[in-house]
């Protein structure tokens, strides 16, 4: 990121209407002659102050440095005459001049620094909040944490003063509206982003979405508003077209390098929350020649989310014969029995099954190949799948029918037969009866 670039571009529409009204020279037959009544604008207040600048050679040193045509000695006198006269009635006006004539001569570093001097002198001075909250987002975006902090501060105090903000003498009223929506563009958007490195994302996608409704092409607006919609829980999955929009306005800027990292990060958040790639890259050939700004109605409708394990389960047995199910597809189903009373319906119809398996307690199950988790001469506790196998986990509670001489060791694989009689869905077990130990075939 060019911070030198982006201060040039965004601050020429910012600083480029005047700033003030230029001030007359008086008659000289005035009763006043020798000094000179200046209009200027009090951010604080938003009233109009007259400001009379009394001493000639204060006025001459002025208007010289106003009427200045290159920026650079514009920017010079203007300090000159702010270092001869720190007292003047005029002081910020010269610095907010000196401010104009840096950016025109492209010294972003000043443009800065003069900002943050106004600031100083007039905490509420809305274009200077405006340029140091915009370098202080770029800066804290290329990591220097620090900008942030008073970056924040600035756009909430910009987000404040701007309903209020009264236009500028001398600026038309075209002007005046093209200014306050950049102004509210960059305010929202750096609210926006400080909202979102607090992981407040609710307070980031309605910032965020403010910004970009202003400026659909800022793309640090767009993609920083789809991370919000992205991260939020449950996410918002219009989150997914802002992606597809910010990815084709960094192809649109030719940079590779914000394209890569945006669609590893997309497609990531696609996958999860879908649980494939399909459909991902006629989404984005969609939202790539979309004309409008924002989604459109239903959008969020097209993208379905990948099925939740109690919907797996549901629709395990919709799709086979219970019959075929093995004992792990069994515990998957039963252990969301609680989930749904369409979970509950499964659950049962698997029941009926093993139930079936057992003849109604007439026959008993062999299970082959479960594995000791902790044994008494009484009972069994063992891991029946292979994930429980693994982990160590107990999903079998056996109740032996005659007390075992030498119970199995923990670790061991051994096949019990018994009636499995009932189970607990959370945490998942087994119970069975009337248990043995059954001998190696």
């Amino acid at each position: 990121m060019n911070i030198p670039k982006m201060v040039a571009a965004f601050a020429l529409t910012l600083l480029a209407v005047p700033i003030h009204a230029k001030v007359p020279f008086p008659a000289l037959d005035s009763p006043n002659a020798g000094s000179t009544t200046h209009t200027r604008e009090d951010s604080a207040s938003n009233t109009q102050s007259q400001k009379t600048i009394k001493d000639p050679g204060e006025y001459n040193a002025y208007i010289t440095a106003l009427n200045m045509s290159d920026p650079a000695a514009r920017a010079a006198a203007m300090e000159a005459f702010v270092k001869q006269y720190p007292t003047s009635v005029v002081k910020i006006d010269a610095l907010e001049q000196a401010m104009a004539a840096y950016q025109q001569a492209g010294n972003a570093a000043k443009v800065g620094d003069t900002a943050k001097r106004i600031l100083a002198l007039d905490p509420n001075s809305i274009r200077a909040l405006a340029i140091v909250a915009f370098i202080d987002r770029a800066l804290a975006t290329q990591g220097q944490a620090a900008a942030l902090q008073e970056g924040c501060a600035d756009a909430q105090k910009g987000l404040q003063a701007l309903p209020t903000w009264q236009k500028p003498e001398g600026v038309t009223d075209a002007d005046f509206e093209k200014l306050r929506s950049q102004m509210a563009d960059i305010f929202n958007g750096t609210a926006g982003f400080c909202a979102l490195q607090a992981k407040n994302y609710p307070a980031a996608r309605e910032s965020l979405t403010k910004a970009s409704q202003i400026d659909p092409t800022n793309l640090q607006d767009v993609y920083q508003l789809a991370v919000a919609d992205l991260e939020m829980n449950p996410i918002d999955v219009n989150g997914f077209w802002y992606c597809g929009k910010a990815i084709t306005l960094a192809q649109g800027l030719n940079n590779a390098q914000a394209v890569q990292g945006m669609v590893a990060y997309c497609k990531a958040k696609y996958k999860r929350y879908q649980g494939a790639e399909d459909g991902w890259d006629q989404l984005m050939d969609s939202v790539s020649m979309a004309a409008q700004s924002a989604p459109p109605a239903g959008f969020a409708a097209t993208i379905k989310p990948k099925p939740t394990a109690a919907e797996i389960a549901v629709q395990a047995v919709k799709e086979n014969d219970p019959a075929t199910l093995s004992f792990g597809d069994y515990e998957f189903i039963l252990s969301y029995r609680d989930a749904s009373p369409a979970n509950k319906e499964a659950a049962e119809k698997v029941w009926a099954v093993i139930q079936d398996k057992q003849k109604h307690g007439e026959a008993r199950l062999r299970l082959n190949g479960v594995k000791v988790i902790a044994a008494t001469k009484d009972s069994i506790d063992a891991a029946l799948t292979d994930e429980n196998q693994q982990a160590s986990k107990a999903d079998l509670h056996v109740v032996l029918e005659e007390p075992a001489l030498h119970p199995p060791a923990p670790g061991s694989m051994t096949d019990v037969i018994g009636e499995i009689t009932s189970y607990n869905p959370d945490p998942f077990m087994f119970i069975m009866k009337q248990g043995q130990i059954a001998r190696k075939r």
